[in-house]
């Protein structure tokens, strides 16, 4: 028996067991997490650089690609590394960091999708009211009321987990520190205090969830009533992708949080956790990039500025 005071690290899952297959998931996780940063980056550089970009909507979308990049570098860089050096653990410390990180950057990101269908109704339904009700001030204060919420939520969920007496041993069923696989590890009954805040949480999800969807059954008959066929494709080039992203990202997280616990397997688990910790990240700068034009052409303008500025330097100092 051990007790949490005793533990100085913790067992994450492997997602092989031979040397090849490890190999074989390093650059699988490197090729992903290479794609997610590169999409990211470019879409927080393009919208930073262009003028034209500096509007509610791509305002929110920079954060959320910022909150894309914390949350698959909370994870995958550790499990890439422990895949390439064979080993499985990862320190007391680095367990509790990666829990407060990853429930900040998740429900952060949660509440930004929140806003954002907020941002396109008032769009599309109220336009005339949009300056008054999406101002700078008020989409600075948006997002920073869902950055801070969401940095004491998760301070408060990391604080109750790790105070619980942990007497299972300490190997985590999972690629990377989870609240509910360290649950596991309790020995006691205060940890019904975790679970009462983990209730509280999927009730304030499940809110917003009915929030985004009033929002779109309000966006979809405002846009159903536009008549040129122009302005509809417009109005859905703007909350296709938005809506994509809400989709996949609930979801994901919804198979993961209530599948049959009979269904439950660790390869199941690992795959489920790959779908909603890894894959998101990766593709929300796809799916924004190949269905929003105006982001596309800022996109090819500031890479083909980039080529053509080392190209001149490249020729000046030859």
């Amino acid at each position: 028996m051990s007790n949490s005071s005793s533990i100085t690290q913790f067992l994450l899952l492997a997602f092989a067991d031979t040397r090849e297959l490890q190999l074989l998931h390093f650059w699988l996780f490197l090729g992903i997490y290479l794609a997610a940063l590169l999409g990211n980056c470019l879409i927080i550089a393009t919208i930073a650089c262009d003028h034209h970009l500096h509007t509610p909507m791509y305002f929110f979308l920079l954060n959320l690609s910022l909150l894309d990049l914390g949350s698959i570098s909370t994870t995958v860089p550790k499990s890439m590394a422990n895949s390439l050096w064979d080993t499985k653990g990862i320190s007391y410390a680095g367990c509790v960091a990666q829990v407060f990180l990853y429930v900040f950057l998740i429900s952060a990101e949660y509440s930004l999708l929140t806003i954002m269908s907020y941002d396109r109704y008032v769009a599309i339904c109220k336009p005339l009211h949009y300056g008054t009700l999406l101002g700078s001030r008020a989409c600075v204060h948006m997002a920073a009321a869902a950055w801070g919420s969401c940095f004491f939520y998760a301070l408060l969920h990391t604080a109750n987990t790790f105070s619980l007496p942990l007497c299972q041993g300490n190997a985590l069923h999972q690629f990377f520190c989870e609240i509910p696989q360290i649950l596991k590890l309790s020995c006691s009954h205060s940890y019904l205090r975790e679970v009462g805040l983990l209730v509280f949480s999927a009730s304030t999800g499940f809110s917003c969830f009915v929030f985004i969807v009033v929002s779109y059954v309000q966006i979809f008959r405002a846009v159903l009533r536009i008549p040129s066929e122009q302005g509809r494709h417009k109005a859905f080039s703007t909350c296709l992708p938005h809506l994509a992203v809400v989709s996949l990202f609930i979801s994901t997280a919804a198979f993961a949080n209530l599948k049959p616990p009979s269904t439950s397997s660790p390869s199941l688990d690992l795959t489920v956790s790959f779908l909603y910790s890894v894959v998101p990240p990766a593709l929300n700068p796809l799916i924004y990039s190949l269905r929003n034009q105006q982001l596309k052409d800022a996109m090819w303008k500031l890479i083909t500025g980039w080529f053509s500025e080392a190209m001149h330097c490249s020729s000046s100092s030859a």
